[in-house]
């Protein structure tokens, strides 16, 4: 029987694995640096790990996983954070003689992270892109349009992000943010009302897509633009064109997302990301029936599958705690949200945490949160966020 280890149990993406692979029979050991996360919590779960630091102690992490996969021979190895993927990937071949470990290699991994590296490689490919500038004229900042976003090169979500409305602002953001995150970029800020998108896919060793899903945001936090917090499956032809084609002229290779803001005054979708690893709505794919871990699992093993291209529309994932909650509480316009947020009996929106049938990882994320109160690496988190 197939057996599979998944990291990272504090995300809900990890459980999103191991949900999708438990009820399948599938025994999946869940892995963590602390024992109070939400993963260990669901039924699914078959056995838990607790492990050094990814971050913290990045060597020992690694001969922990060398010893663990060494002695249980599983099939698959689904590292679902960026701490651990920078770590695994770093060992790539010797990892991969016991256990399947589907990623991009190092290099390629931190080449996307760099979003200044990422800009120009997509302006070189063809790919609509927002104005951007790689740094601040020591002249004169008029040729920057206002408003503008301030972005850090390597970043994960909206960490760092600022806002800039007036060009009087425009330096002194620059210099906060620099002074964190080293030569930010500096874009044009898109206008909302165009819609923001993700095309989630998977790749072969060969590059050869095996799997594509496509994404609308309908709501974020931070609600000028971070992760979703509720999301809806859709058909977007262009969308899909142009995250794929951006991905096989990386020559990718496992999952990754590649998101986008619509511009409202062209109507083009401009690039803003791509995610070199699994995603927050995983979920929602899930359930619309792109099942990338399944999937995976049955790449490990070997087996023939048609590309999945075709999937369920309309289907939608609500990230409840607290994503939607705090988008609800910092939003002017919060009673008047479309589709409201007192929506919670939707058949056909899924949870991230909630499930009948599997109810104790919603105890296992209220107990991840007394993690902050008394751990220093979770404290770093928390404040990032």
């Amino acid at each position: 029987m197939a057996r599979v280890l998944v990291t990272d149990g504090h995300f809900r993406k990890s459980l999103a694995v191991v949900r999708s692979l438990g009820r399948k029979g599938v025994p999946v050991t869940v892995g963590e640096r602390t024992c109070l996360n939400t993963s260990f919590f669901s039924r699914y779960c078959t056995r838990r790990l607790v492990y050094p630091s990814p971050q913290q102690s990045p060597n020992q992490f690694i001969e922990f996983i060398l010893r663990e996969i060494k002695k249980k021979q599983y099939d698959c190895l689904f590292p679902m954070e960026e701490g651990t993927l920078l770590s695994l990937a770093k060992y790539h071949s010797e990892i991969s003689k016991y256990a399947y470990l589907l990623i991009p290699d190092l290099k390629k991994i931190e080449f996307v992270r760099d979003k200044g590296n990422l800009i120009r490689f997509a302006e070189a490919h063809g790919i609509p892109t927002p104005k951007t500038f790689y740094d601040l004229p020591t002249s004169s900042s008029s040729s920057i349009p206002i408003p503008a976003v301030i972005k850090p090169r390597i970043s994960s979500g909206s960490f760092g992000i600022v806002y800039v409305k007036k060009g009087e602002d425009l330096s002194s953001s620059y210099q906060n943010v620099h002074g964190r995150y080293p030569f930010p970029l500096i874009q044009e800020w898109i206008p909302d009302g165009g819609g923001t998108f993700g095309l989630s896919a998977l790749f072969d060793e060969a590059s050869n897509v095996k799997a594509a899903f496509v994404h609308k945001k309908l709501r974020m936090y931070p609600i000028q633009g971070g992760p979703s917090t509720l999301a809806e499956g859709i058909e977007h032809p262009q969308i899909m064109e142009l995250g794929l084609s951006l991905l096989k002229s990386l020559n990718w290779v496992g999952v990754g997302m590649v998101e986008f803001k619509v511009d409202p005054r062209d109507g083009i979708p401009k690039l803003m990301e791509v995610n070199p690893r699994f995603w927050g709505s995983l979920q929602l794919a899930i359930v619309s029936g792109v099942d990338f871990p399944f999937l995976i699992l049955k790449m490990a093993r070997k087996e023939h599958f048609d590309p999945v291209l075709h999937y369920a529309v309309g289907k939608r994932f609500r990230w409840l705690l607290l994503g939607d909650i705090l988008h609800f509480l910092n939003h002017p316009q919060r009673f008047g949200l479309d589709p409201s947020f007192f929506n919670f009996f939707d058949p056909n929106t899924c949870y991230d945490v909630f499930s009948k049938d599997d109810p104790l990882p919603l105890l296992g994320s209220v107990a991840t949160f007394f993690t902050f109160l008394y751990d220093a690496e979770m404290k770093r988190f928390l404040e990032r966020r």
